[in-house]
């Protein structure tokens, strides 16, 4: 550190002095404007004496300290001060791509439309505006209409959107007539019902009277007037359900077409292969076994349509379709 004599003096005093960071500026500054406060009205040319070489002799060890606790990164800048400090800090908020907004919304208006019609519908499901008041029956023959709406009388007040087809057909599964239902509704309280019923093949003796059967054997109705039923009776009474030949006879009946079935008087079959068919006419068609029978009644319906034959047939073998025999 350089020496220097004071002016004003006949003395010369060295004092020291040393180069300070630009940090310890604005202590210093300080102190010195305090100083000077109180240093007012001294001469200046006075001698600084003791107290001057004190105060530098203090001063060092203090800046010391400083630099060693706080060591200033080499390069780096002094801190901005003042309004540049905060803006350091603040977070600019830039505004949203129009594309991305466009998403949003349109993500927002399909949410909300889908919210909208599913809150409709469920309270469409329970609303007791569309329960169940009447109850419409068609398709049916066998069935008397009255008594199927009877049977699906339970259904009543319920919503149309909570009856299905399996809450009718287990209303109905005791009717052997049906065979099955379709179900539609007609808001605000109709319910249709559409009955597909089971087809009788012939007429079964039994007891008394007669009863329609399917080609399962299954009894269907009462016929009440025997000659008002277009169909054959089958020979043997309530036993013949139970016969092994009565399969083949029912399925031979179910094969023929409605016309040919209208001209049956009965059908029997001593074995599963010798069905037979008599005619209203008094004719008889020798069927054979339940085998091609889509293929034997398409001959006997020709065979049917021919003009009479002088003489006239009595026998119709259709046994082997491709060789139909008259007799």
């Amino acid at each position: 550190m350089p020496g220097r004599k004071r002016p004003g003096s006949g003395d010369e005093t060295i004092t020291a002095t040393r180069a300070l960071d630009p940090e310890d500026l604005a202590p210093a500054a300080g102190s010195a404007g305090s100083t000077a406060g109180k240093s007012t009205g001294k001469p200046i040319g006075k001698p600084a004496g003791k107290s001057s070489g004190k105060s530098a002799a203090a001063a060092a060890p203090r800046a010391a300290a400083r630099a060693a606790g706080a060591p200033r990164a080499a390069g780096a800048s002094p801190a901005p001060s003042g309004s540049g400090a905060d803006t350091a800090g603040t977070v600019l908020a830039f505004p949203e791509p129009p594309a991305r907004r466009r998403r949003r919304i349109a993500w927002i208006t399909v949410g909300s439309a889908l919210l909208a019609t599913a809150l409709f519908f469920v309270l469409l499901y329970f609303s007791p505006m569309l329960a169940l008041k009447t109850v419409e029956v068609e398709g049916t023959s066998l069935l008397p209409r009255a008594q199927a709406e009877a049977a699906l009388e339970p259904l009543k007040g319920q919503t149309l959107p909570t009856i299905s087809d399996a809450d009718v057909e287990d209303l109905l599964k005791d009717r052997p007539e049906i065979e099955k239902v379709e179900v539609a509704a007609q808001p605000p309280s109709t319910l249709v019902v559409k009955v597909t019923e089971r087809i009788p093949v012939a007429v079964l003796q039994e007891g008394g009277g007669h009863v329609l059967i399917d080609e399962e054997g299954r009894r269907l109705a009462a016929a009440p007037d025997r000659a008002a039923v277009p169909l054959p009776l089958i020979a043997g009474g309530g036993e013949a359900v139970n016969a092994k030949v009565f399969p083949s006879i029912t399925a031979v009946l179910a094969a023929l077409p409605p016309e040919v079935l209208a001209r049956l008087e009965n059908a029997s079959a001593q074995t599963v292969d010798s069905v037979e068919l008599k005619l209203n006419s008094g004719q008889t068609v020798f069927w054979g076994s339940a085998d091609a029978n889509e293929a034997k009644a398409r001959v006997l319906e020709a065979l049917l349509k021919m003009e009479p034959s002088d003489p006239p047939v009595q026998v119709y073998d259709v046994s082997t379709p491709e060789r139909p025999v008259t007799r």
